[in-house]
Order: structure tokens, then C-alpha cells, then sequence
């Protein structure tokens, strides 16, 4: 079938690069516009465009994808399959219409849990047992369309937003290829979500990344799922300020918090800082102060004072 692709997150690169191999014929991809990145604010290519460039594919990168032009030059492909993962914006109606046979949206859930912009996370922050690849038909709302079929993956105990972004670009391919089988053969199946069971996951700022001591559980999921983006922090206090402290490994721990404000340091040692979270406390291994590098606790505590009793967080007092 003649496809065209839509997307500009890493995680449709193993999905485009299928589709370049595939019997079928990739005729375009529309992708986002280069963005600038960096102090200097250089244009940086994403790595769809990259591949297309590579292969000599039809590239087009509209400001908004509702645009006139756009869509009759769309048109003009004549598409059979709009393939859409992790585009950036939101399709209208007459780009839907465009494809002879559908628009299909690989999202990276369960559906209906988790619809919006931040999947992943959510699942991780969930403290979900599953995640996977959903193939749906598009419709104008948010992630609402009937779903063609789903993959499942089993999350493991340790995965973080990384681990799981890397498995689901993985596992899109093999669900677009079963998809695109059978519709070819006219049996593709149209499941309606259970609307009363969505949930909706929106898109994160960096702000999303800060802790909440609230309980280790917390904690640790908050930790995993915006590790390596946004990330997460907390502040440490320094002199009558307070400094970004990223956060990348965490252990939970039983001790209790002994009725301490949650944020507060109740231990410093080599194997990691011991901060109160809710009724119990989790340990602090491996962190990174603003300006400088990721390391583990046992270094950080050789270029940094952390005190018995200090709090994380807000102004750096309880």
C-alpha cells in the first residue's frame, strides 16, 4: 500500500525505518519544523527527517498541518495509509479524510489508558503492571478513535521513561505490520475504547520532574518515569538559596520517617542520603547538582555538604 508517515519523535524511527524496507511504498513523510537547540540556537534535524533525507523521501514540515496547501499537496500523494506516531500536533478532520483506507495512530499505551502527549510516564508513575503499542483508527478527539489491535509489554520492576520510550519504538513496528496485513485483507478489526475507563496523560514541562515526598512508592516512580526527560529534581538549600538537584536512582527504604516533615534529610552516608518521604523514607544514590555532572552519592558527598536535618524542596525549610 502506498503510506505516508507523520511523525518527529525518536520513537518513529524504528517504525519509519520498517516502513522504508517494507513491501509497501513510503511516499512521504510530514514531520515537525526544525527547531533551534543549544546556546547558539542551531537548527538541529530530527531523526526522521534525517532518514528521509537520507533515502530521498518527500519531505514536508507545515508550520500547522490545517493549512490549505498543505493538505492538497497531501492530496496530491494519494495516499492509502496515514501512519501517525508522535507527530506534535492534532489532525483536523479534512487531513483525516485524506487516505483511501484509514489513518492510523500507533500510540504508546493501552488504551483508553493514558490517552495525551505523555504516555510513558504516566504508565511508569501508575505503578501499571503492562504498557504497549496501541494501532488505532484516528478521530478528531483526543486518542479516542476505535482501536485496530494492541501489543502488550510487560513493564519490569526498574524501567524507567528511557527503558520503556525504547521498548515501544521497538515493539510499533511488528503492531503496524499485523495492522497493515489486515486491512489489505479486509478484516481489520474496529474496537470502541470503554470511555468511562480513560485516563489522559498531558504533556510535561520541566517542572512536571519535581518530588513529591510523599511516600517512597511515590518517590521511586516519580524517579524512573521522567528519567532521562524532563527529569527529576528537588532543591537543595546552599547558603540563603537553593540549588537544582536532579535525582536519577533511588532506593525505598523501610525505615521510618520518625515523624519527620517529608523532604527531610534524616541520614547522610556513603550509600546515599536518607530523606523522609511520608511515613517511611527512601535513600537518595545517585544525583546530579546544576552545573555539574551525574554521579553517585559516595562522590557527590566529597564536593558537597548535606546536612542531617536540611530540607529538600521549596525555600530549603520545612
Amino acid at each position: 500500500m502506498r503510506i505516508l508517515f507523520v511523525g518527529t519523535g525518536d520513537i518513529g524511527i524504528p517504525t519509519l525505518e520498517w516502513l522504508r524496507k517494507s513491501r509497501h511504498t513510503l511516499i512521504g513523510v510530514v514531520t515537525q519544523p526544525d527547531k533551534p537547540v543549544g546556546r547558539h540556537q542551531e537548527l538541529q534535524l530530527s531523526g526522521i527527517k534525517q532518514i528521509a533525507q537520507r533515502e530521498g523521501v518527500p519531505i514536508f514540515q507545515p508550520v500547522k498541518i490545517r493549512e490549505a496547501e498543505v493538505q492538497k499537496s497531501l492530496r496530491e500523494l494519494d495516499p492509502e495509509v496515514l501512519v501517525v506516531i508522535a507527530y506534535g500536533q492534532i489532525l483536523p478532520r479534512s487531513v483525516l479524510d485524506i487516505p483511501s483506507v484509514a489513518c492510523l495512530n500507533l500510540h504508546a499505551s493501552l488504551l483508553p489508558l493514558h490517552r495525551g502527549a505523555a504516555p510513558i510516564q504516566a504508565a511508569i508513575e501508575a505503578g501499571d503492571a503492562e504498557s504497549g503499542i496501541a494501532v488505532m483508527y484516528m478521530a478528531e478527539g483526543l486518542d479516542t478513535g476505535d482501536v485496530l489491535l494492541q501489543q502488550t509489554l510487560r513493564l519490569g520492576r526498574r524501567e524507567t521513561g528511557g527503558s520503556l520510550h525504547d521498548r515501544l519504538a521497538q515493539a510499533a513496528p511488528p503492531a503496524l505490520e499485523e495492522a497493515l496485513e489486515l486491512l489489505e485483507h479486509g478484516v481489520a478489526p474496529r474496537t470502541p475504547q470503554e470511555n468511562a475507563r480513560a485516563t489522559y496523560a498531558g504533556k510535561l514541562s520541566r517542572e512536571d520532574g519535581e518530588i513529591s515526598w510523599s511516600s517512597p512508592i511515590a518517590v521511586d516512580r516519580r524517579v524512573r518515569a521522567m528519567n532521562p526527560w524532563p527529569g527529576a529534581y528537588t532543591w537543595l538549600p546552599v547558603g540563603g538559596g537553593r540549588r537544582k538537584l536532579k535525582v536519577f536512582s533511588v532506593i525505598q527504604s523501610r525505615n521510618l520517617s520518625e515523624g519527620a516533615v517529608s523532604g527531610t534529610v534524616l541520614q547522610v552516608e556513603r550509600r546515599g542520603i536518607l530523606v523522609a518521604a511520608g511515613e517511611r523514607s527512601v535513600w537518595l544514590t545517585e544525583v546530579q547538582l546544576e552545573g555539574k555532572r551525574r554521579m553517585r552519592v559516595a562522590e557527590f558527598l566529597r564536593g558537597t555538604s548535606v546536612n542531617v536535618g536540611i530540607f529538600f524542596g521549596g525555600s530549603g525549610l520545612p
